[in-house]
């Protein structure tokens, strides 16, 4: 059941256990929503992990302009708020950042901008370069759109046959209204932006950092993550490669030993 915080109408998941051992907080990526993480969450709930995950404006049952963000800024807000959630119904229990795609772009920033706020950071398939095909003319109107109209929609080039190998619930996306793959100029103005701020300011980020990369990836760079793993100050970091995964890991066949991978590094640090 979707929830909605009275305080500030943020959107939110909840999948809790009696007396979790650490939670974890979810945030999904373009196209996506919190109903995504279902998969994981069942995986977890029975070995004491708690799990809170954000609908970020723009995406899944979120009102307003599909693919549409001001600016990220608003994501980070509404992440922090989330965060407050968390901490108050289980005091004392570490927390964990963990975002996919798009949404682990919006977490590394946020931890990178708040070190110490999290007691790790978990990155899926991050957005730090993009593999999807836009043609020249696609940028040309992307570009123009951004001075004259920045909330006019794109539809992104890439579809459930580029996220999953899982016939089933690639048959489930497709017929999903919360799977959407638009996004207004803005919200990829806001996209590139971050990740020109990656490449050139580096990172500040001296959390613990697990980073779970697919290499059959036709949506984002593995090799950007690579390079941004590479150049991370934390002395605490992991990076685990996954040959034969597609991009959403969270939803692929062979899900489950990633499952498996969140869990071992999460019960190591709490």
């Amino acid at each position: 059941m979707l929830l909605t915080d009275e305080r500030t109408g943020i959107k939110y998941r909840r999948w809790e256990t009696t007396s979790p051992k650490a939670v974890l907080l979810l945030v999904h990526g373009l196209g996506a929503h919190s109903d995504r993480w279902t998969f994981l969450a069942e995986f977890l709930l029975d070995k004491d992990i708690s799990l809170y995950a954000i609908e970020l404006k723009g995406f899944g049952e979120e009102k307003g302009l599909k693919g549409h963000i001001n600016t990220f800024d608003i994501y980070y807000a509404d992440i922090l708020r989330l965060r407050e959630i968390i901490s108050s119904e289980n005091p004392g229990k570490k927390i964990f950042l963990l975002g996919e795609s798009l949404g682990a772009l919006v977490s590394f920033i946020l931890a990178d901008r708040k070190v110490g706020l999290f007691d790790g950071l978990i990155c899926i398939s991050p957005a730090f370069s993009n593999r999807m095909k836009f043609s020249f003319l696609d940028y040309i109107k992307i570009f123009f759109a951004m001075l004259f109209s920045s909330q006019k929609q794109f539809r992104m080039p890439f579809d459930t046959t580029m996220c999953t190998r899982d016939q089933q619930y690639r048959d489930v996306m497709d017929a999903d209204e919360r799977e959407h793959r638009l996004a207004t100029a803005r919200l990829l103005y806001n996209t590139f932006m971050a990740q020109i701020r990656i490449k050139i300011l580096g990172s500040r980020v001296t959390d613990p950092v697990l980073f779970l990369i697919s290499g059959e990836d036709k949506l984002v760079s593995p090799e950007a993550s690579e390079n941004v793993f590479a150049k991370l100050k934390s002395n605490d970091k992991n990076f685990i490669f996954y040959p034969d995964m597609y991009h959403s890991l969270s939803v692929d066949s062979g899900r489950e030993q990633v499952f498996e991978d969140i869990l071992e590094w999460v019960r190591e640090r709490v």
